[in-house]
């Protein structure tokens, strides 16, 4: 069985809509994991021999998720899981934040990061041929990702055809991402 590759599409400014298996694996995840108090990054399933469910989550209230929050995710869904009977035979379960250099999978993260530098490769090539660019995040509107080019540049993307988008570390966004003095 040949593997995939893990292309999601978004369906509203909040939630990343997967496709195939992970498509199913998200429809059983989300609503559980909404339910504790998380918001659905990405889920992927890497593997073929003893098959690895990844799970990434942010907390809903926007707070820094702690490992006590991936442990709660990891018991509930796991449960789920294999109750659910989804993963043929052995499998693990991955559970993590979605980290400083995250992924951008919805429009929402696009606007929160914007300002911040970011990768982004394409499922199939824009117009003018061109798979990967990188630049400063600029925000999504209607549909679309917008990034400032090296070269100053602007450049539009249609979300639904991003294959990865994440974004680069970089002191600035270190800064921004680091938790208030007073909640540490």
């Amino acid at each position: 069985m040949a593997q995939k590759a893990a292309f999601f599409v978004l369906n509203d400014d909040n939630t990343p809509h997967h496709t195939g298996f992970e498509a199913r694996l998200a429809e059983i995840i989300m609503p559980r994991i909404a339910a504790m108090g998380y918001e659905l990054v990405r889920v992927r399933m890497l593997g073929r021999e003893r098959p690895t469910v990844q799970i990434m989550a942010d907390r809903a209230d926007g707070t820094q998720i702690a490992i006590e929050d991936c442990e709660a995710i990891s018991h509930q869904i796991g449960a789920v899981l294999d109750v659910e009977d989804i993963v043929p035979g052995a499998w693990t379960l991955e559970v993590s934040s979605a980290g400083i250099d995250r992924p951008l999978t919805r429009p929402r993260d696009w606007n929160r990061f914007s300002g911040h530098a970011a990768k982004v490769e394409m499922a199939t090539p824009t117009l003018d041929g061109r798979k990967r660019f990188s630049g400063i995040v600029l925000g999504a509107e209607g549909g679309e990702g917008t990034l400032r080019l090296d070269d100053g540049s602007e450049v539009r993307l249609t979300l639904t055809e991003v294959k990865s988008a994440r974004l680069i570390l970089t002191d600035a966004l270190i800064e921004a991402t680091a938790a208030p003095p007073d909640s540490q």
